[in-house]
């Protein structure tokens, strides 16, 4: 599991949350988004140590709802894991304190994932990613998702949320990138802060909690969207644990999911690397589980 902690925390995957004052995203230019309740944190519970005893509840990745029982994420967070493992989504604005505050009552990390449940913090489900992934620098077929489906209780019995609207196929390649450089961008996620330095070197304080933040367009790519999360320009962006997490963008007055946060620059200040969701790719894998436009 050292092996799967070490890959998780290079760029573009989930991290661990940390006991550091929660926060997401980067903290310039970023504002906490309650209003975005489609959006949740990925939290799972894993055997950290190999002894066949789960010892870890935390918070990893974000992703959204796209139906009331299909939550969309990255494939690399829902990949590798010890058998065991046990998935969840919670759509509460901060994951973190409640995190906290059952650590401070000193319950276990199962206990701990039974308290989330049982008081409505947190519902499990079971992942699935495109077979395809990893794939290529061309198309990595980093997609993957949550499914309730077969579960007796989905986010939708649990939460109030409208779904996140998914773009019509090929939608972003017809827009061109005039007009996707016109749009208004915005990325949400759960994820850590910009890197700070100190002591022993760079670190990423915060996450756990759902913030929001302006990004500006960039580049259209066959399966990428690069988007600018430069602070000067009034924009903030994503971190590590926003992997999976949405990018929407403003068509025509309506929030579109256009593609979901991978990878960016390690410190976490110049560019987000998101999946497009309008791809064939993107769709082939997603059409089992939702219906598209």
């Amino acid at each position: 599991m050292r092996k799967k902690i070490l890959a998780v925390l290079a760029i573009g995957a989930a991290v661990c949350a940390s006991t550091m004052p929660a926060a997401a995203i980067n903290s310039y230019n970023a504002t906490p988004a309650p209003e975005r309740t489609e959006v949740g944190a990925f939290v799972a519970l894993w055997d950290n140590t190999g002894d066949g005893v789960p010892d870890r509840f935390d918070w990893v990745c974000s992703g959204t709802m796209v139906d009331r029982d299909t939550y969309l994420t990255a494939a690399h967070c829902t990949d590798d894991w010890p058998a065991g493992t046990k998935f969840y989504v919670s759509l509460d604005q901060d994951v973190q304190t409640l995190l906290d505050n059952a650590a401070a009552q000193g319950l276990t990390p199962a206990q701990t994932a039974a308290w989330f449940v049982a008081n409505h913090h947190a519902v499990e489900g079971d992942t699935h990613q495109d077979p395809a992934y990893p794939g290529t620098s061309a198309d990595a077929h980093d997609i993957g998702v949550i499914d309730f489906a077969n579960r007796a209780t989905d986010p939708a019995d649990v939460w109030s949320f409208t779904p996140a609207t998914l773009p019509t196929a090929g939608q972003l390649d017809q827009l061109g990138g005039r007009a996707l450089d016109a749009a208004s961008w915005l990325v949400v996620g759960y994820g850590t802060q910009e890197a700070v330095n100190g002591p022993g070197g760079q670190t990423h304080p915060g996450g756990g909690v759902r913030m929001k933040a302006p990004v500006d367009f960039d580049a259209l790519n066959k399966t990428w969207v690069r988007l600018a999360m430069t602070a000067p320009q009034g924009n903030g962006g994503a971190c590590y644990g926003d992997s999976g997490g949405p990018n929407f963008v403003t068509l025509n007055g309506k929030r579109i999911l256009a593609a979901t946060t991978i990878t960016g620059d390690t410190p976490c200040y110049a560019t987000n690397v998101v999946y497009r969701t309008d791809t064939p790719s993107a769709r082939s894998f997603l059409a089992p589980y939702v219906n598209l436009p």
